[in-house]
């Protein structure tokens, strides 16, 4: 078993309004990964995710592409600390 690893990941480019929060959560689900997912007042999506390294990376690689209609332009990812314990879409902020 690999070891936890928690991510922030900042997405930019056309991921609002294209289903991009609610399609990173069921991936999430499908990938055992815990945190959250929100809009941001600039028009990014900011997120949290935790899980096995394996897992989070394959949540980056799906951040990087998103829902069909989302046009990602960047995913800056960096180190984030804290406990999950399921994955949840939050409002915006």
């Amino acid at each position: 078993m690999s070891e936890r690893q928690t991510r922030r990941l900042a997405i930019r480019g056309q991921v609002q309004g294209v289903f991009y929060r609610e399609s990173m959560r069921r991936e999430a689900s499908r990938l055992g990964i815990t945190g959250w997912v929100c809009n941001r007042l600039d028009g990014s999506v900011e997120a949290v995710v935790q899980g096995p390294a394996e897992a989070v990376e394959a949540m980056i690689r799906w951040a990087r592409r998103g829902p069909g209609d989302a046009r990602v332009e960047a995913v800056e990812v960096t180190p984030a600390e804290g406990d999950f314990f399921a994955f949840e879409k939050r409002s915006t902020f």
